[in-house]
């Protein structure tokens, strides 16, 4: 048997984005739906089939078709346009929980997205050094999306 002993900064994860969208906040979170859901993609450019239900307590998760996917976490808070709180093991299949934050805020004749993702647990290194430019994905799908509209 192996036993590791891990400091609190190794069961810790935090990342603060933010990012300028030229428009309004509620095109923008419209945007954030479906780049989070039916419109979300890999750095390639292949489909992510995921779903979100934008409610509190709805799910965000994988759908991998005929009853098969994984869960990535349920909405814990929402306020259109201002927040999207999402707690959950997201990519996760080993001990971990995590909580996301969106915040949009009015400025300057534009949205501002503030994006905030904690969490708590095992972190595997290649999702530790992985993960943030995941979001940034999403934040730039989010802004290009929302100003064609």
């Amino acid at each position: 048997m192996t036993q590791t002993a891990n400091s609190i900064e190794d069961l810790t994860l935090t990342i603060n984005q933010e990012i300028r969208v030229n428009a309004s906040l509620e095109v923008t979170f419209e945007a954030l739906l479906e780049q989070m859901g039916p419109g979300n993609e890999t750095h390639d450019g292949t489909p992510l089939p995921m779903k979100i239900e934008p409610w509190p307590g709805g799910r965000w998760y994988r759908d991998l078709g005929d009853n098969n996917g994984h869960f990535w976490g349920h909405v814990q808070a929402i306020k259109r346009p201002t927040l999207l709180e999402i707690t959950g093991p997201l990519f996760a299949s080993y001990p971990f929980v995590s909580n996301l934050q969106y915040r949009l805020k009015e400025t300057e004749g534009a949205t501002l997205i503030s994006f905030r993702h904690t969490a708590l647990g095992f972190i595997q290194d290649d999702h530790r050094g992985g993960v943030g430019k995941g979001w940034a994905w999403i934040l730039e799908r989010t802004r290009k999306a929302a100003e064609k509209r």
